[in-house]
């Protein structure tokens, strides 16, 4: 007979769960005979230690293990007879012995649902939906970006086989410079205040502005004394908010040389026979496939946002603090990855709360989707994404077993099949607009 389902709110619920005592005796007496057979003890073989003494040595843990899983047993069933589906996991206390049947240990467990989730019409739903093209002028921005990458430098004024960088032998925009410095706030100096032999390229940004701009102009041999004031959210905190004066050095001029945009710069990019058409088409495929990658992105998240605006389901506080508790694990690990100190390091669960309720309310969401509309990833769509995977990289084959080879990749890129499923199918039946948006806006880190 079923145990009848306490309903505490709108998805939590409880259960009590009755353990006769002589059960758990029971088996307490079969798992210490097992436990007999192998225990040690001075003075005794192996296996031939008194089942007092290993009652004695292993009883409470023994008991404790019979009792939770007695009890885990007791809920599964329970759960089982009244079609409840448990989000997270019970909380499980044990009830006073008042009221309790003698021979019997009861326990109320206390859990969640998962909920129903209602899904509204999608008709009326308005999705934007963003589209990029990439024109020959992304194509030779891209290129002036790989030659700055394979930029060389020349001493400035001394004729080599690309020339003396010009008659101009001041230090400018663009050009790399090696200097010494040596800076002090109120006639002290501090932590991070002077180098020799310091080298950085002027334009890129890698120093204060204020640092920059005392080093333009400047000639081999020359120097400079400067004020430099320090922004008040400056990384170093000593020095944060405060104006120091420098004196700098300029010991080392040089010109940056780009490469020409011939066969030999075709080659380093992997076009073996130099051909400059095809290095074009290979710098527009691969443009194209990471617009593709951030166009489905952001498509993506204006389907879920809709789903979301048109969806109602009360979300299990159970499977929102799981998923902060994977959050603030993944963020650790990423942390560590980048050389950072997290073992002292402490996350406000706080921090992640919002993030996590969204992840969990997409989620139900989406299964409800696709059980509703037969959304499922077919072995075929599975398949075909895979090879598209592989097909940017050198070695495809390579890319194929790696997935193929690995059943919890597989189930990675069948959860992307799937949500693409939905995405399609929510675009199919929703109100669409398209949008026109600039290759450059779309690449930008801060596009929203």
């Amino acid at each position: 007979m079923a145990t009848a389902v306490e309903i505490l709110d709108k998805l939590e619920r409880r259960l009590n769960l009755t353990i006769a005592i002589s059960e758990v005796r029971i088996e307490v007496e079969k798992r210490l005979k097992v436990r007999a057979r192998t225990a040690k003890a001075p003075g005794f073989r192996p296996g031939k230690v008194p089942i007092k003494m290993v009652a004695a040595q292993y009883g409470y843990q023994v008991e404790a293990e019979v009792l939770n899983d007695k009890v885990s047993s007791a809920f599964n069933t329970a759960a089982n007879e009244n079609n409840l589906r448990v989000a997270g996991y019970p909380k499980i206390e044990p009830k006073s012995s008042e009221g309790v049947v003698e021979g019997t240990l009861v326990f109320d467990a206390t859990f969640e649902v998962y909920p129903e989730v209602k899904i509204g019409d999608l008709t009326g739903v308005e999705v934007e939906k963003i589209k990029v093209e990439v024109s020959d002028s992304e194509i030779d921005k891209t290129i002036d970006i790989l030659r700055k990458q394979r930029v060389h430098y020349h001493v400035k004024g001394e004729q080599g086989a690309h020339g003396d960088g010009g008659s101009d032998l001041s230090a400018q925009n663009g050009d790399r410079v090696t200097v010494d410095f040596v800076g002090k706030i109120d006639g002290v100096e501090f932590q991070g205040n002077k180098a020799d032999g310091f080298a950085y390229v002027l334009g890129e940004a890698r120093m204060l502005p204020d640092f920059e701009g005392a080093t333009i102009g400047l000639k081999v041999g020359e120097s400079k004394t400067f004020e430099l004031a320090f922004p008040a959210d400056y990384h170093g905190k000593d020095v944060a908010g405060k104006t120091a004066e420098f004196t700098i050095m300029l010991k080392k001029l040089e010109w940056g040389h780009l490469p020409e945009v011939d066969a030999g710069f075709a080659k380093s990019l992997g076009i073996q026979d130099g051909d400059l058409d095809k290095m074009r088409a290979g710098i527009k495929l691969n443009l194209e496939r990471e617009v593709s990658s951030r166009v489905n992105a952001k498509n993506k998240d204006s389907v879920m946002d809709a789903l979301i605006k048109v969806s109602e389901l009360d979300v299990p506080k159970a499977l929102i603090d799981q998923d902060v508790e994977r959050l603030v694990e993944m963020t650790r690990q990423d942390m560590a990855q980048r050389g950072m100190k997290v073992s002292d390091t402490s996350f406000s669960p706080e921090l992640f709360t919002a993030q996590a309720e969204r992840r969990v309310r997409l989620g139900l969401i989406l299964a409800e989707v696709v059980r509703k509309n037969k959304l499922q990833a077919t072995p075929e769509q599975v398949k075909a994404q895979v090879e598209d995977f592989s097909k940017s990289y050198e070695d495809p084959q390579q890319v194929l077993k790696y997935y193929f080879s690995d059943r919890r990749r597989m189930a990675e890129v069948e959860a992307l099949v799937l949500e693409e499923n939905v995405v399609n199918y929510v675009l199919g039946k929703s109100k669409v607009t398209e949008k026109s948006v600039a290759f450059d806006e779309l690449m930008s880190n801060n596009w929203q």
